[in-house]
């Protein structure tokens, strides 16, 4: 894999003429342990000026624990940190970033209820005879967004009014604000559409234009290739390899994260999967968010729901599920008109739904694995719990959920596991129509692996799936047909293996469908 001729290229930047980048930070010997347990050993690492340095890993490798060792959130056991040839020592976020690193989180850290600026300059605003200078804060707010190109937002607005997407960028704008000279992301496009990502992308080729150091956490694997200069794999804590990125593909890449090969990383359809019945048909099926759908899914069927944020995609999936009601149209599962009105009566009805964001409402993280698991069976159907808990055991092996034990509360696992746990939770229902929302977001590509494989099964066992998914790659690789949609209708329908742009065009309006006619991906 080649980076996208599209993608900023960090090498154009002030040290593309051949001299060499200067090292801002170099990082030696490295190592952490938690509770008698290594969760970094003996990792080298070099930041230079004006490159992007990939940082991946399965989940559990390590890359949280360096990036906030380099942040000042840990202290190393062993190893030292050099920044522009000194050896320095964090006890404290704050006293990284004085020294100029910063770090953008996955979960961001921003107060809803303040505005833009308030939120960059929060504990630093700028004071004009003891009174925050509330012009100045707003003009040196406006001036950061100007240097990183960004025009949509405004000093006053409210963070909590804000796009995830506008949400990443504060934060951005944050690190920007203490003069970083290096900035760690944390899986900053995990919340992303694919639209919002460009913008990431132009941000981060102006910071490495001005000579910024960026270290790039991500599961995506376009984008590390689309962005990083050089790659660095970390497996179990340990580091396996750092090269420049032009020197591996996606599956040398893949092989030296996970320790074997990954031929066929979208699983085909398991050995005799057939389409059968339909599970789940909707007939002009609306609600506040979604109007006019009509879609049927059948046994054995993987169907794709691609769309730019925003154009109703979970929103379809809360109705069917009755989260948010259907309040028109037809709805039937297996035949038999339903119309949930709520996820209990939904449940009771044979579906299930992964959803968005497993720790806000897919998971409740104090608790043990098995009490997580056995969660839906308990308050839909109490007569099945002693059978549940009896196959739980087995079904949570099949998943290969790695814990210490039942008992083990399901926070301390790994994104991956969790995600895992989320699975076995719904399966426990014995699903006949498996909803699944971004099923793989913020995991390593081991567990998503597995994810595909099962939902392959799944299909195989006459179980219909309905996968919302932000990665368009995803999508086509594992979809037997696409439902596009845009501003909350169906766009259009497209068949297996369709491409990227067609799937954009329908998405954003560029291709319009003919009447009712089936679309044929002209590639």
């Amino acid at each position: 894999m080649t980076r996208s001729p599209a993608a900023p290229d960090a090498r154009t930047g002030p040290f593309a003429s051949g001299d060499e980048a200067p090292v801002l930070l170099r990082a030696r010997g490295l190592t952490k342990s938690f509770v008698g347990h290594t969760v970094l050993a003996d990792v080298d690492l070099d930041l230079c000026a004006g490159q992007v340095h990939g940082l991946v890993g399965e989940n559990g490798a390590g890359k949280s624990t360096l990036m906030k060792i380099l942040a000042g959130v840990h202290a190393a056991d062993a190893g030292t940190v050099e920044l522009e040839g000194d050896e320095v020592t964090f006890s404290h976020p704050l006293q990284a970033q004085h020294a100029g690193i910063s770090t953008v989180f996955q979960e961001f850290n921003l107060l809803p209820e303040r505005s833009v600026a308030q939120n960059i300059w929060l504990g630093r605003e700028p004071r004009r005879h003891g009174l925050v200078d509330v012009a100045r804060m707003h003009r040196d707010t406006r001036d950061l967004l100007d240097q990183l190109g960004v025009d949509g937002l405004r000093p006053q607005q409210s963070v909590r009014s804000l796009s995830v997407a506008e949400q990443q960028v504060v934060e951005i704008a944050k690190a920007v604000s203490y003069d970083a000279r290096i900035i760690s992301m944390d899986e900053p496009t995990a919340a992303l559409a694919d639209h919002e990502v460009q913008l990431l992308y132009r941000i981060i080729e102006e910071l490495t234009g001005r000579g910024v150091a960026i270290l790039y956490v991500s599961h995506r694997l376009k984008e590390i290739f689309d962005l990083c200069d050089t790659i660095t794999v970390l497996k179990d804590g340990r580091q396996v390899a750092s090269r420049p990125a032009e020197e591996l593909d996606a599956g040398e890449l893949v092989r030296l994260m996970v320790g074997r090969e990954m031929t066929a990383f979208f699983p085909d359809p398991a050995p005799g999967t057939e389409v059968g019945e339909p599970r789940l048909e909707l007939r002009g099926a609306g609600n506040g968010y979604v109007d006019g759908i009509d879609l049927t899914l059948r046994a054995g069927e993987i169907v794709g729901i691609a769309g730019l944020q925003g154009s109703g995609r979970t929103e379809l999936m809360e109705a069917i599920f009755g989260v948010q009601p259907f309040t028109r149209g037809e709805m039937r599962v297996d035949q038999r008109a339903t119309r949930p009105g709520s996820p209990r009566a939904a449940v009771r009805s044979g579906l299930a739904m992964i959803t968005e964001d497993r720790k806000a409402t897919g998971l409740a993280l104090n608790q043990s694995i098995l009490d997580n698991a056995l969660g839906p069976v308990r308050a839909v159907f109490p007569f099945r719990t002693p059978r549940a808990r009896r196959e739980i055991p087995g079904l949570l092996s099949n998943l290969a959920v790695a814990a210490r034990a039942l008992d083990q509360e399901v926070q301390f696992l790994s994104g991956g596991n969790q995600q895992k746990v989320v699975l076995a939770r719904w399966l426990a229902t014995e699903p006949r129509v498996m909803l699944m929302d971004e099923p793989t977001r913020g995991i390593d590509v081991g567990a998503k692996h597995s994810i595909y494989e099962l939902m392959r099964v799944l299909a195989a066992e006459g179980v219909a799936v309905l996968m919302v998914s932000s990665e368009l790659p995803e999508v086509i690789g594992m979809s037997d047909r696409i439902v596009v949609m845009r501003d909350g209708r169906i766009a259009g329908e497209l068949p297996a293996g369709s491409s990227e742009e067609t799937v954009l065009q329908l998405a954003t309006g560029a291709l319009e469908r003919p009447g009712d006619e089936r679309i044929e991906d002209p590639a």
